[in-house]
Protein backbone atom coordinates (compact mmCIF):
# COMPACT_ATOMS: atom_id res chain seq x y z
CA UNK A 1 0.00 0.00 0.00
CA UNK A 2 1.64 3.30 -1.34
CA UNK A 3 -0.25 5.34 1.52
CA UNK A 4 1.03 3.14 4.42
CA UNK A 5 5.07 3.62 2.90
CA UNK A 6 4.13 7.34 3.14
CA UNK A 7 2.65 7.85 6.10
CA UNK A 8 5.55 5.54 7.89
CA UNK A 9 8.13 8.17 6.04
CA UNK A 10 6.08 11.04 7.44
CA UNK A 11 5.93 9.57 10.57
CA UNK A 12 9.96 9.84 10.39
CA UNK A 13 10.58 13.06 9.61
CA UNK A 14 10.32 12.63 5.72
CA UNK A 15 8.75 16.06 4.60
CA UNK A 16 7.88 14.83 1.18
CA UNK A 17 5.88 12.55 2.01
CA UNK A 18 3.88 14.25 4.55
CA UNK A 19 3.35 16.48 1.79
CA UNK A 20 2.01 14.06 -0.80
CA UNK A 21 -0.05 12.39 1.84
CA UNK A 22 -2.01 16.24 2.42
CA UNK A 23 -1.70 16.52 -1.50
CA UNK A 24 -4.00 13.29 -1.56
CA UNK A 25 -6.32 15.09 1.33
CA UNK A 26 -6.34 18.66 0.68
CA UNK A 27 -9.80 19.07 -1.37
CA UNK A 28 -11.26 17.46 1.07
CA UNK A 29 -10.11 19.21 4.13
CA UNK A 30 -11.15 22.80 1.97
CA UNK A 31 -14.79 21.32 1.60
CA UNK A 32 -15.30 19.86 5.24
CA UNK A 33 -13.42 23.06 6.59
CA UNK A 34 -16.10 25.66 4.07
CA UNK A 35 -18.89 23.75 5.26
CA UNK A 36 -18.19 25.14 8.84
CA UNK A 37 -17.59 28.20 7.89
CA UNK A 38 -18.72 29.42 4.10
CA UNK A 39 -16.18 31.66 3.99
CA UNK A 40 -12.95 30.71 1.70
CA UNK A 41 -10.35 32.63 3.80
CA UNK A 42 -11.57 31.17 7.17
CA UNK A 43 -11.70 27.57 5.64
CA UNK A 44 -7.93 28.69 4.19
CA UNK A 45 -6.77 29.51 7.78
CA UNK A 46 -8.43 26.41 9.09
CA UNK A 47 -7.17 24.08 6.57
CA UNK A 48 -3.34 25.71 7.64
CA UNK A 49 -4.05 25.40 11.43
CA UNK A 50 -5.00 21.67 10.12
CA UNK A 51 -2.12 20.62 8.45
CA UNK A 52 0.54 22.43 10.81
CA UNK A 53 -0.88 20.58 13.73
CA UNK A 54 -0.68 17.40 12.15
CA UNK A 55 2.99 17.47 10.66
CA UNK A 56 3.65 18.47 14.32
CA UNK A 57 1.78 15.60 15.87
CA UNK A 58 2.20 12.94 12.92
CA UNK A 59 5.16 11.11 15.09
CA UNK A 60 2.21 10.43 17.73
CA UNK A 61 -0.20 8.92 14.76
CA UNK A 62 -0.53 5.02 16.53
CA UNK A 63 -2.20 3.51 13.50
CA UNK A 64 -1.55 4.62 9.90
CA UNK A 65 -4.21 2.92 8.24
CA UNK A 66 -6.43 6.01 10.49
CA UNK A 67 -4.07 8.53 8.45
CA UNK A 68 -7.28 9.79 6.93
CA UNK A 69 -9.44 9.73 10.14
CA UNK A 70 -7.04 11.43 12.14
CA UNK A 71 -6.75 14.26 9.94
CA UNK A 72 -10.58 14.93 9.70
CA UNK A 73 -10.62 14.67 13.49
CA UNK A 74 -7.94 17.57 13.92
CA UNK A 75 -9.59 19.29 11.21
CA UNK A 76 -13.21 19.35 12.58
CA UNK A 77 -11.24 19.88 16.04
CA UNK A 78 -10.10 23.69 14.73
CA UNK A 79 -13.64 24.25 12.66
CA UNK A 80 -15.32 23.81 15.57
CA UNK A 81 -12.53 25.90 17.84
CA UNK A 82 -13.20 28.25 15.03
CA UNK A 83 -16.62 28.50 15.63
CA UNK A 84 -16.49 28.67 19.36
CA UNK A 85 -14.13 31.87 19.34
CA UNK A 86 -15.97 33.61 16.10
CA UNK A 87 -19.77 33.07 17.66
CA UNK A 88 -21.02 35.18 15.08
CA UNK A 89 -23.58 34.28 12.25
CA UNK A 90 -21.15 33.52 8.82
CA UNK A 91 -22.05 34.85 5.86
CA UNK A 92 -22.26 32.73 2.62
CA UNK A 93 -19.41 34.09 0.64
CA UNK A 94 -19.09 32.20 -2.59
CA UNK A 95 -19.90 33.20 -6.40
CA UNK A 96 -23.18 31.98 -7.68
CA UNK A 97 -23.79 31.49 -11.61
CA UNK A 98 -27.42 31.38 -12.19
CA UNK A 99 -27.36 30.95 -15.75
CA UNK A 100 -31.17 28.75 -15.75
CA UNK A 101 -34.04 29.05 -13.45
CA UNK A 102 -33.89 25.32 -12.62
CA UNK A 103 -30.32 25.79 -11.92
CA UNK A 104 -31.46 28.88 -9.89
CA UNK A 105 -33.74 26.61 -7.76
CA UNK A 106 -30.89 23.87 -6.99
CA UNK A 107 -28.87 26.77 -5.62
CA UNK A 108 -31.67 28.30 -3.35
CA UNK A 109 -32.88 24.77 -2.48
CA UNK A 110 -28.37 24.06 -1.45
CA UNK A 111 -28.69 27.42 0.43
CA UNK A 112 -31.81 26.43 2.33
CA UNK A 113 -29.79 23.19 3.24
CA UNK A 114 -26.19 25.28 3.92
CA UNK A 115 -28.32 27.29 6.23
CA UNK A 116 -30.47 24.33 8.54
CA UNK A 117 -27.66 22.47 8.43
CA UNK A 118 -25.76 25.84 10.55
CA UNK A 119 -28.98 25.72 12.65
CA UNK A 120 -27.95 21.68 14.04
CA UNK A 121 -25.54 21.52 17.05
CA UNK A 122 -22.28 21.10 16.45
CA UNK A 123 -22.38 17.52 17.12
CA UNK A 124 -25.04 16.52 14.34
CA UNK A 125 -23.83 19.39 11.90
CA UNK A 126 -20.64 17.19 12.04
CA UNK A 127 -22.41 14.37 11.95
CA UNK A 128 -24.05 15.46 8.66
CA UNK A 129 -21.04 16.71 7.12
CA UNK A 130 -19.03 13.42 7.89
CA UNK A 131 -21.95 11.19 5.99
CA UNK A 132 -23.06 12.78 3.35
CA UNK A 133 -20.54 15.64 2.28
CA UNK A 134 -17.17 13.45 3.24
CA UNK A 135 -19.42 9.76 2.09
CA UNK A 136 -17.98 7.96 5.56
CA UNK A 137 -19.25 5.13 6.95
CA UNK A 138 -20.86 4.57 10.34
CA UNK A 139 -18.00 2.81 11.36
CA UNK A 140 -15.64 5.65 10.28
CA UNK A 141 -17.71 8.32 11.71
CA UNK A 142 -17.66 6.38 14.68
CA UNK A 143 -13.62 5.99 14.61
CA UNK A 144 -13.11 9.72 13.92
CA UNK A 145 -15.58 10.58 16.53
CA UNK A 146 -14.54 8.55 19.11
CA UNK A 147 -17.90 7.51 19.80
CA UNK A 148 -19.71 4.27 19.61
CA UNK A 149 -21.28 3.22 16.44
CA UNK A 150 -24.90 2.81 17.67
CA UNK A 151 -24.35 6.31 18.88
CA UNK A 152 -23.33 8.13 15.78
CA UNK A 153 -26.22 5.79 13.95
CA UNK A 154 -29.07 7.34 16.79
CA UNK A 155 -27.79 10.55 16.82
CA UNK A 156 -27.59 10.56 12.49
CA UNK A 157 -30.99 9.41 12.85
CA UNK A 158 -31.96 12.60 15.31
CA UNK A 159 -29.62 15.13 13.31
CA UNK A 160 -32.01 13.92 9.81
CA UNK A 161 -34.76 14.44 11.73
CA UNK A 162 -34.00 17.93 13.28
CA UNK A 163 -33.08 18.73 9.48
CA UNK A 164 -36.19 17.54 8.15
CA UNK A 165 -38.37 19.85 10.82
CA UNK A 166 -36.12 23.21 10.02
CA UNK A 167 -36.21 22.64 5.99
CA UNK A 168 -40.01 22.03 7.00
CA UNK A 169 -40.00 25.39 8.58
CA UNK A 170 -38.34 27.44 5.87
CA UNK A 171 -40.84 26.40 3.53
CA UNK A 172 -44.02 27.16 5.78
CA UNK A 173 -42.38 30.97 6.65
CA UNK A 174 -41.87 31.91 2.31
Amino acid sequence: MKNYKLINKAKKGDKNAFTQLIEAEKTKLYRTAFLYTKNKDDSLDIVQETIYKALISIKNLKEPTYFSSWLMRILINKSLDFIKKRKKVVSIDFEIDVSTPSREANIVDRLELFTAIDHLNERYKTLIILKYYQDKTLKQIAKILDLPEGTVKSNLHRAIQELRILLKEDCVNE
